[in-house]
């Protein structure tokens, strides 16, 4: 078998391909630790990236890296390939372009507080209603003044100016109570403890890199190493949730393209909605549905297919689904909905099926020539070309140090943004409000001289105060997620 006919996954009764022309239709890998998904996902990045698509997923467990490095022979592999007929099957390494949010693993990658948004930090940061009420009305007072948050100092600044000169602002921005203030001013000391200020900042992912080709007009595999990221799974899903938002609101439309432009596949997914309120699963529905006219295929994968809400389970049309056990009702629960969402195969009962399959076999189930799924088929899957297992340390330091994105994002910089704007403003204002002072001071005859000069803070607060509404800054328009609209 060769992938002339599409992407080829396995072979059951018949060969079981997915086409690339309905990959942007979005996906599922599911089943319990240990059932094949790593495998599942990594043959289905090597395809793509045959192609010339570009991927990016997250390596949860340290494993995937070895997708940069050739595969090694091995009798069971060989027997696999035979089995399901794979003629052609080879060993071969993938270009891959590693990235890590701590710089440790890979090239660093940042996004700015503006970029962010409200949405995503509140969420992030595990905010109330009412505390979330108080970011969003420092952002809009961000915005509004022309000010970008670029990294957390400029957030703090924000935040304290805001606290201070909360009557003020009452009536054009609402209440700001020094409570709420204090509470975000923590949850943000707590954030940095667990990393997130090496991924706020600059510069900032340009998602072009990120679709990018190497060698052969093979697709990069983007790598982003979570091993350690993994311990702040609110910071993972984060994450990937403003990636997926900054792809959907920056790529142009498209359609339906051939193939797509950029495959992601989300790992750990119930991360992202595990106590996620309803008005955030609602915009992630939104994005997911509308994000495949952009040319990109969104790929959960999880254990269990009750991790993700029904609403966007009901749009992932291609599927690989690995073993799962039935040790509760809920596993019950999940094999059956599992079950219920194949086209029956009339050859096997896929409830019974799931509980029986063995490492490296999975029901999959894709989209058709009209785009209706395919009778679910009981599938072994495919062999990997690349390493099973990951890269080692040295063969993953050759690797970064050959990529030219180091020059560019291995390095922070710290450019004008708010804290530097509200510093020079309070400067600006404090020599202003000095010399009146000191004119005042001459015109009082046989006086002694008196200083009238404020402090830094309240000047800047004075000054500041008198711009808000003004048109000092340009009104900064905001996506479907909170993030900045670049351009």
């Amino acid at each position: 078998m060769t992938d002339d006919q599409g992407i080829f996954i396995g072979k059951g009764e018949n060969p079981v391909y997915l086409l690339p022309r309905l990959a942007n239709r979005h996906g599922l890998i599911a089943g319990a630790t240990g059932t094949g998904k790593t495998v599942s996902l990594q043959i289905l990045a090597e395809a793509f990236s045959r192609r010339g698509v570009p991927v990016f997923m997250a390596d949860v467990k340290g494993d995937l890296s070895g997708i940069s490095q050739a595969g090694r022979e091995h009798p069971k592999l060989q027997e696999r390939a035979v089995a399901i007929g794979l003629d052609d099957y080879r060993y071969e390494a993938f270009p891959v372009v590693f990235w890590d949010l701590f710089g440790e693993q890979g090239h660093r990658v940042r996004a700015t507080v503006s970029e962010m948004g409200p949405l995503l930090l509140a969420r992030l940061l595990g905010l109330n209603d009412t505390q979330e009420g108080v970011l969003y009305a420092v952002f809009k007072l961000a915005d509004d003044q022309g000010m970008l948050l670029l990294d957390l100092k400029d957030l703090r600044a924000l935040l304290v100016f805001a606290g201070e000169n909360s009557k003020q602002l009452q009536l054009e921005y609402g209440n700001i109570s020094g409570a709420s203030i204090g509470a975000i001013q923590r949850r943000l000391l707590v954030l940095e403890e667990e990393g997130a200020e090496q991924f706020l900042g600059e510069p900032a992912l340009d998602l072009l890199d990120f679709m990018r080709n190497g060698a052969n007009g093979y697709g990069n595999i983007n790598i982003l190493a979570a091993d350690r990221l993994m311990q702040s799974p609110k910071l993972y899903a984060t994450f990937l949730l403003w990636l997926l938002s900054e792809l959907f609101e920056e790529l142009p439309e498209v359609g339906d393209p051939e193939q797509p432009r950029l495959v992601f596949f989300f790992d750990e997914a119930h991360l992202l909605f595990n106590d996620a309120p309803k008005a955030l699963v609602d915009k992630v529905e939104q994005v997911v549905r509308l994000i495949r006219s952009k040319g990109v295929g969104v790929y959960f994968v999880t254990q269990n297919p009750l991790d993700i809400p029904d609403a966007i389970l009901g749009q992932l049309g291609n599927r690989i689904q690995h073993a799962l056990r039935a040790f509760t009702p809920r596993d019950q629960k999940a094999v059956r909905a599992a079950a219920d969402t194949f086209r029956a195969n009339p050859a096997f009962s896929a409830a019974d099926v799931i509980m029986e399959l063995g490492v490296g076999e999975a029901l999959v189930s894709t989209l058709g020539g009209k785009g209706t799924p395919g009778i679910v088929e009981r599938t072994l899957i495919r062999p990997p070309s690349s390493r099973l297992g990951p890269a080692t340390p040295a063969e993953r330091a050759v690797i970064i140090a050959q990529s030219l994105l180091g020059k560019r994002y291995d390095k922070s910089v710290d450019n004008r943004s708010a804290y530097e704007m509200l510093r020079e403003r309070a400067e600006k204002a404090a020599v202003v409000e000095g010399q009146e002072a000191a004119a005042k001071v001459e015109q009082k005859a046989g006086k002694g001289r008196t200083s009238n000069r404020q402090g830094v803070m309240e000047a800047m607060v004075k000054s500041v105060v008198r711009s808000v509404g003004s048109s000092l800054g340009r009104s900064i328009a905001r996506g479907i997620l909170g993030s900045i609209l670049k351009g």
